[in-house]
């Protein structure tokens, strides 16, 4: 998920932004829990599909009882493809196929080195938004704790899910790749982008997910199952994607950067308590260090809320 902002950081974060961005985190750590359930009857693709098709149908839904949905259909629609494929279609087809063998709390935290993967896209291919030291350092560190956590399973015995783990580190590096991408939707308003690469993402979707799987036999699948998707599409995505935009419009894209320390904590213990998911040490030491890089790219934000405390 990406999103572009100019906005300045606050001086004190209110009340209803941090519930807002606790919120946020427990629905986007709960997008690995409900995949990981999904994922045992549904084809991945079609999982992808059916998440984002939803989830889209449910913001023009949203749009037409608002009295947006004539305006959005004034934007061109085009663009939105190389975001819905960067941001919607590679890394959810990546995410869902890692988690046909991964748990919820693992993926959870190797796609958290997205910041990292964002800040040596940018540093390469921007002119505006090159490293400095401190981005250096929490890179860095974040990386190497993604290397903590990948590195057992290059020594481990054939069919380890090494495949699986960078499928993650892959998603990551989409999402880091729509981050840039999506600076050029400035200027149009956020729900519209969010509603527009999700429909975009649903063209984009359909026939791959034909060609790879076939016709689905959603007959087949599971109460349990569907529950997930819906609980997928319309939680974690639909409602999900708008309430990122209301904290990024509420209080900047620092802030709600910060999510990503909430996330891979949310669905660690959704893993653990309901789906029976351990980690190894290598995995929690690695979650460690790629908290400690994303606190360290974050310093200002930590910095000042410390003066608050």
């Amino acid at each position: 998920m990406t999103a572009a902002s100019n906005s300045p950081l606050q001086t004190a974060i209110p009340a209803k932004v941090w519930l807002m961005l606790l919120l946020l985190g427990a629905l986007w750590g709960g997008s690995f829990f409900f995949a990981r359930i999904a994922v045992k009857e549904l084809p991945p693709l079609w999982l992808v599909f059916f998440r984002v098709s939803i989830a889209a149908l449910a913001l023009h839904f949203y749009l037409a009882a608002t009295g947006q949905w004539q305006s959005f259909c004034k934007t061109p629609f085009l663009p939105f493809f190389g975001l819905g494929l960067l941001n919607n279609a590679i890394p959810f087809s990546l995410i869902f196929a890692g988690q046909t063998v991964l748990g919820a709390g693992l993926a959870s935290i190797l796609n958290a080195t997205t910041p990292f993967l964002t800040v040596i896209a940018a540093n390469i291919l921007t002119a505006d938004e090159k490293a400095s030291p401190a981005k250096i350092a929490g890179t860095l560190i974040g990386v190497m704790g993604a290397a903590v956590i990948v590195g057992p399973s290059f020594f481990a015995k054939l069919g380890a899910p090494l495949w699986a783990e960078l499928a993650i580190i892959g998603a990551a590096g989409s999402y880091a790749m729509a981050s840039i991408y999506g600076k050029r939707f400035r200027q149009v308003p956020p729900l519209f982008t969010a509603t527009g690469q999700l429909s975009a993402s649903t063209i984009l979707m359909l026939p791959v997910a034909l060609l790879v799987h076939g016709v689905p036999e959603p007959l087949l699948w599971s109460t349990g199952a569907w529950l997930a998707v819906l609980a997928l599409a319309l939680g974690s995505t639909a409602f999900g994607y708008t309430l990122f935009f209301r904290i990024l419009a509420a209080s900047g894209a620092t802030v709600v950067s910060l999510v990503t320390l909430i996330v891979p904590v949310s669905a660690v213990v959704l893993g653990i308590a309901f789906l029976g998911e351990r980690l190894a040490l290598n995995h929690l030491f690695g979650m460690a260090m790629i908290a400690a890089g994303l606190i360290v790219l974050n310093r200002g934000m930590v910095a000042s809320l410390a003066r608050k405390a």
